[in-house]
C-alpha cells in the first residue's frame, strides 16, 4: 500500500478578492435586520433571504421566521421576499391579504424581470438561460404568463431548441451563472438565430463576474481552492467549476472550516481561498485561522478589482 504524501509544513494562501457579500446580499440582510428593528419580532421571510445557513441562523436568532410560502405567514406581521426574486403571483397575493411586505429582490435581478417584460411587450419569443428550479429562475419565469419563457440550461438545449419564429427571439439570463458556460450557450443561439435580441447590458451581475475573474487569477497557481458557500448557492457552485476549469488541481465547496477534509492538503504547497456572494467574511477568517493552526502560512491577497456598489433600502425602512 502506497503511503500518502506528507502534509506540508508551510503553505501559501492566495486569497481571492473580491469575494463574499455582494451589494444585493448586503441589502437583503439589512432589510430583514431593519424590519425587525422597526416592527419588532417576529418578521417572516419567504424562503431563505440568501443561500447561507450561517446568515439565516443569525437572523433567526434576531427574530426572523423563514417560511416556504405566504400561507405560512400570519396577516398581522411583516413579510420579506428573498433576494432571489419572486413570481408576480406572490406580491399579488400579499396585496390581496393586505400584508405588510418588503421586497428584498436584488435590483440586478429586478432588471432581468423588467427586461423580460419588455421583450414580451415587444412580442418576442423569450429564452431564459439558467438552472431549472433555482429561485431566481422561478421568479423570472413567474413575471410572465406560464409557457411564455423557454428555459435553456445547456449548449445541448440550445442546439435542440426549436422556436416558433426564429426571426423574433430574445434572451435573458440568470444573474449567477458561469461566464464561460453562458458565453458558449449564447454563441450557439447567435449562430443558429443571428437575429436574436440580446440584453441591453449583460445580465450576469458584476459580483458574479468579479468573483469568477478573481478565481481565474489564482486557480493556475493553486493545488487546492476552497470556496466558502452553500451547496444551493449557484454563484458558489460556479466558483468551484471555474477554479477546476482554470488550472486548480483540486477545488472544493465548503460551508465552513468544519467541513474541510484535511486529507485534501496532503502534498500541497498553495491554497486558494474565496467565498460566494452570500458567504460572510467571518467564515473566511475562521477558515484561515484553522489552516494557521496546522501550517506556517504565507498569506497573499490577489485583487482583480475593487467594488463600490451599494443599493438603497426600501423607503419604508429609511429613517425620516
Amino acid at each position: 500500500m502506497t503511503a500518502e504524501p506528507p502534509l506540508p509544513k508551510s503553505l501559501k494562501i492566495l486569497l481571492a478578492s473580491p469575494r463574499g457579500f455582494c451589494a444585493g446580499v448586503d441589502r437583503a440582510i439589512q432589510i430583514v435586520e431593519k424590519a425587525i428593528e422597526k416592527y419588532g419580532a417576529p418578521v417572516y421571510v419567504r424562503h431563505e433571504i440568501v443561500h447561507n445557513r450561517r446568515v439565516v441562523q443569525r437572523l433567526e436568532g434576531m427574530g426572523a421566521i423563514f417560511v416556504d410560502e405566504l400561507d405560512d405567514c400570519p396577516d398581522d406581521r411583516p413579510v420579506v421576499f428573498s433576494a432571489h426574486g419572486v413570481p408576480k403571483s406572490v406580491p399579488a397575493e400579499a396585496k390581496k391579504r393586505d400584508l405588510n411586505f418588503l421586497d428584498a429582490t436584488c435590483p440586478l435581478v429586478t432588471k432581468v424581470h423588467v427586461q423580460a417584460e419588455r421583450q414580451f411587450e415587444q412580442g418576442k419569443e423569450i429564452i431564459l438561460i439558467g438552472h431549472a428550479g433555482h429561485p431566481e429562475v422561478v421568479g423570472t419565469m413567474g413575471q410572465l404568463p406560464e409557457g411564455v419563457i423557454t428555459l435553456i440550461e445547456s449548449v445541448t438545449d440550445a442546439e435542440a431548441y426549436t422556436p416558433k419564429d426564429s426571426g423574433n427571439l430574445a434572451y435573458c439570463t440568470q444573474t449567477t451563472l458561469s461566464l464561460d458556460d453562458t458565453a458558449q450557450i449564447i454563441a450557439v443561439l447567435q449562430r443558429r438565430f443571428p437575429e436574436i435580441a440580446a440584453p441591453y447590458k449583460e445580465d450576469i451581475c458584476y459580483a458574479t463576474t468579479n468573483r469568477q475573474e478573481a478565481v481565474k487569477a489564482i486557480a493556475p497557481k493553486c493545488d487546492l481552492v476552497l470556496v466558502l458557500g452553500a451547496p444551493n448557492s449557484s454563484n458558489s457552485v460556479r466558483l468551484v467549476e471555474v477554479a477546476k476549469r482554470n488550472g486548480a488541481k483540486n477545488a472544493q465547496l465548503v460551508e465552513s472550516a468544519d467541513d474541510v477534509d484535511w486529507a485534501w492538503f496532503a502534498g500541497i504547497s498553495a491554497l486558494g481561498v474565496t467565498a460566494g456572494a452570500s458567504a460572510p467574511e467571518d467564515l473566511v477568517a475562521t477558515l484561515i485561522d484553522a489552516v494557521r493552526q496546522r501550517f506556517a502560512v504565507e498569506l497573499e491577497s490577489v485583487e482583480v478589482t475593487r467594488e463600490n456598489v451599494t443599493f438603497r433600502l426600501p423607503r419604508a425602512l429609511i429613517a425620516d
